[in-house]
């Protein structure tokens, strides 16, 4: 009898092992979900990681699995926080498109409208090691364009060195009004954080208020998105996910920071707002706006976004002849609506199977297969809740 209740204390520990921490959803799915991803934490290939299904109605699962801070033998938490880096872009487009809405801005205005500085900005149409030729553009830039990477502003400007957050929004996109464009509008696809950098510095224009007072007034506190900010606070902080990147000959996990934010990260006199990669959040939270847009920009009997806005942000805006599919601040393409993170994470609605798929991780690479373990995420995610 004895050993009968020995076998079944160890059997109750393995399953608790696997499963992480659940905090929403059927246990049982949570469980299968922390057996498909717990063999890269084993082999040191993943920290931890937390996982969340949801429809436009409810969240079906959310559980971690893993280590926040190995060193520490934390274990991840549902409620951990991360650096959410690009996924911040889908968020600014969002802002921007309330605007549209609204009749305060038009995507198809140029920039230099809401923008005077950038007036004039010319083209580079050849260069060498010495010289430049500029031409003017075909035409100026548009608030579309800076959406959909389509407009030729750089990737970010000389001046956001060594990090993207130590300059004031507002001279930020100065900097890119004086940078000459590096293609003609529209003829290239370019992944540019200037570009949704820019969109954001038109909301404040427009509204007269400051980019993360708009987020917050207008998205953050009435979606219930308490723990989103450019800002984490001291306690915010301790629930952040510690960074990793693979060690020394590709094998096993380093600790390492996020290198393109300055530290501390709760300190506002010397960080400045990145609307293009800076927000830090938890699933929880980007499951409440990927459920907005999947209820057409409505959640909880508020609506944020027209149904045409959530249309257009989630359809191709970039011109059939290029070949990168991209909506206003989403990455499209197939049956997934969403974005990626530099460090991993990713977060997307699959029209397909009606579900919202968030991954939250904290790594600057992987070693092994370590980057594989997304995939073993969804793919069993889809075999235990997708449309059979």
């Amino acid at each position: 009898m004895r050993a009968q209740t020995t076998r079944c204390f160890l059997f109750l520990c393995l399953i608790i092992s696997l499963s992480g921490h659940a905090l929403a959803g059927d246990a049982k799915t949570a469980e299968e979900l922390a057996a498909a991803v717990q063999p890269f934490v084993e082999k040191h290939e993943l920290a931890g990681a937390v996982m969340l299904i949801a429809n436009k109605e409810k969240i079906l699962v959310h559980t971690a699995v893993g280590y926040a801070d190995i060193g520490a033998n934390q274990k991840m938490n549902p409620d951990s926080m991360f650096w959410i880096a690009s996924q911040s872009k889908p968020i600014t487009a969002t802002a921007l498109m309330m605007l549209v809405d609204e009749g305060l801005v038009k995507v198809e205005d140029p920039v230099e409208k809401y923008l005077p500085e950038f007036a004039g900005q010319m083209v580079v149409e050849e260069k060498d090691g010495e010289h430049a030729l500029l031409k003017k553009p075909v035409h100026p830039i548009t608030v579309a364009n800076v959406l959909s990477h389509t407009s030729g502003l750089p990737f970010r400007s000389a001046l956001e060195v060594p990090t993207l957050d130590r300059l004031p929004l507002e001279y930020r996109v100065r900097s890119y009004a004086m940078t000459p464009l590096e293609f003609q509008p529209e003829s290239k696809y370019q992944y540019s954080n200037a570009g949704i950098n820019t969109a954001a510095r038109i909301i404040e224009v427009v509204t007269g208020k400051s980019f993360e007072q708009f987020l917050d007034e207008r998205l953050f506190l009435p979606l219930g998105m308490k723990d989103t900010t450019f800002w984490p606070t001291e306690a915010q902080v301790k629930r952040i996910a510690k960074s990793y990147k693979p060690g020394p000959g590709n094998s096993g996990l380093e600790e390492t920071t996020i290198s393109q934010l300055y530290y501390p990260l709760s300190d506002r006199s010397v960080r400045y707002p990145m609307p293009a990669g800076g927000l830090f959040s938890t699933a929880g939270d980007m499951a409440r706006f990927y459920q907005m847009l999947a209820n057409q920009g409505e959640l909880d009997g508020k609506r944020y976004l027209s149904q045409e806005a959530v249309a257009t942000m989630t359809s191709r805006q970039t011109p059939e002849t290029l070949p990168n599919a991209y909506g206003f601040g989403f990455a499209t393409g197939g049956n997934r609506v969403g974005h990626g993170g530099a460090y991993s994470t990713n977060s997307y609605l699959d029209t397909e199977q009606g579900l919202i798929f968030i991954w939250l991780v904290q790594h600057a690479g992987f070693p092994g297969d370590g980057g594989k373990s997304q995939d073993a995420f969804r793919n069993r995610a889809i075999n235990l809740l997708g449309k059979r």
